[in-house]
């Protein structure tokens, strides 16, 4: 009984988990987020890699460097590879957030400004992630079969009161019909005027 719950019930729900994780999270994010982490200051930059943090920068945000900032790049990463390991402040701290923290307060990342970029745009991650899962979830709920004609504007104006269910919540409805029935008079005045 012990292995069937250990081996046949546990390896199951294990598979199912990873599948799910699998078809969540394409190979690109996923590579990313692998990318990503070797800018965590844990374990005494255990993870941290040169060669990776170019390839980070270079593979995911080709934009917000030019060729010669991805040059210079490379240069501060063997500076500041230096200054970690010398640095106590460095040491201390466990999030890529403390590290941000660290190096304004240090005012670092005006010696370190491309990582501080990159340590930036890594940050700004999961709220982009979460922002446009939320979105594609609330687009497959919002039109399906019966609404498969549904104008894109309509669509747009109605996943922005869907996502933003919190703010809308704060909306009163009787205001609302008030406003619409204000510019329906105005509507109403202005086409019988231009008659």
């Amino acid at each position: 009984m012990e292995h069937h719950f250990q081996v046949d019930i546990f390896m199951v729900t294990v598979d199912s988990q990873l599948q799910e994780l699998n078809n969540r999270f394409k190979e690109d994010v996923m590579k990313l987020l692998v990318l990503s982490s070797v800018l965590d200051p844990r374990d005494g930059y255990r993870s941290f890699k040169i060669e990776d943090i170019f390839k980070l920068a270079n593979k995911f945000y080709p934009m917000d460097f030019s060729e010669q900032e991805k040059l210079h790049l490379k240069y501060q990463l063997e500076n500041y590879k230096l200054d970690i390991s010398i640095l106590l402040e460095f040491q201390k701290l466990s999030t890529i957030f403390e590290l941000c923290q660290m190096l304004a307060k240090i005012k670092k990342s005006t010696s370190y400004l491309l990582i501080d970029r990159l340590i930036r745009l890594v940050l700004t991650l999961p709220a982009s992630i979460a922002t446009s899962e939320r979105a594609f979830s609330a687009i497959k709920l919002i039109k399906f079969k019966l609404r498969n004609r549904v104008e894109d504007g309509f669509l747009a104006s109605y996943l922005i009161t869907y996502i933003e269910k919190d703010i809308a919540r704060g909306f009163d409805v009787d205001s609302i019909i008030h406003a619409f029935n204000i510019m329906k008079e105005r509507q109403a005045s202005s086409s019988i005027e231009d008659a």
